[in-house]
């Protein structure tokens, strides 16, 4: 096991605030300052510069948090290698999923892993997808599943599903009625678009460029960071987004949003993610072969 002070360092520092690391811990605020302390007393040097409301990395700190990060991955790899040993599938497993896929398409999924293997201690980190593919740039995770292929240096990725990306709207927003749309139809319309770095948005935008359409040309309204708030805000009849179909099944269902697909259809493949370097442990490779087999179910 690494050291401990080490893994509450990591924390504080990924989270930039002593309540929020000690809350991902399961430890106490004053358990993690104490930790802390003792980390720079053996170092004799401040990690952290304490502000108003805030903490930043020290130079010390920002020169030892890649060695930690090193020296916890390490540590996980060992366990889980033990287990192999054993013929157990068990130990830590750092997953980074996008928005759309951490949110509505991995829960289900990862509470079937963890019944099958509950020695399994999954650790779940969700952004968007350009954030997901720089954590793990960096190793910082095991695995990553986004939208997009992988593009930066070091990183492979492997399609692993597909998925359709579709337009909502309230039911009284004054789209055309039917059951699809076309991209030039969009135009004339208010359109609520996710964050740049979002994989859906840059799937999307590729989609408005295949067909003629600058993406700067459509009537942005609002650019948001969450799924929960795009719907909310198109719920209110402000616009329309377009979104995985699984993100809007539960309005669709309750028929508080109108969903039309995209003519032609707008379908992505969801790409599994990892360090090309990295050594994969039987627990990766047991993982990715559980998901892939789920996102073909859900594709069906």
């Amino acid at each position: 096991m690494a050291d401990r002070r080490l893994q509450v360092f990591v924390a504080v520092a990924k989270h930039r605030n002593f309540t929020r690391a000690a809350d991902a811990l399961f430890m106490s605020q004053p358990a993690v300052t104490f930790q802390i302390k003792q980390l720079e007393d053996l170092y004799r040097t401040r990690l952290f510069e304490r502000r108003h409301g805030s903490i930043a990395l020290t130079p010390a700190g920002e020169l030892v948090l890649p060695y930690a990060e090193k020296i916890m991955a390490l540590s996980d790899e060992m366990e889980s290698r033990m287990g192999e040993i054993s013929g157990e599938i068990r130990g830590p497993l750092l997953l980074g999923a996008s928005t759309t896929i951490g949110e509505w398409l991995l829960p289900a999924l990862l509470g079937e892993f963890n019944a099958l293997y509950p020695q399994v201690r999954i650790r779940l980190n969700v952004a968007n997808s350009t954030q997901i593919e720089t954590q793990i740039a960096g190793h910082a995770l095991d695995l990553g599943l986004i939208e997009v292929p992988a593009k930066l240096a070091g990183v492979a990725s492997e399609v692993c599903g597909s998925d359709e990306l579709v337009v909502i709207c309230a039911p009284d927003y004054p789209l055309p009625s039917g059951r699809s749309i076309a991209a030039k139809t969009l135009v004339d319309y208010e359109y609520i678009a996710r964050e740049n770095g979002s994989g859906t948005r840059e799937v999307s935008d590729a989609y408005f460029r295949t067909h003629k359409i600058d993406p700067q040309a459509l009537k942005v309204q609002m650019e948001l960071g969450s799924l929960e708030a795009v719907k909310k805000v198109v719920h209110l009849g402000l616009g329309y987004a377009i979104v995985s179909r699984a993100v809007a099944a539960p309005e669709i269902a309750a028929k508080s949003l109108r969903v039309l697909a995209l003519k032609p259809p707008l379908k992505r493949s969801l790409q599994l993610i990892y360090p090309q370097e990295k050594f994969r442990t039987r627990l990766a490779d047991t993982f990715i072969d559980f998901a892939k087999h789920k996102f073909r179910e859900l594709a069906v």
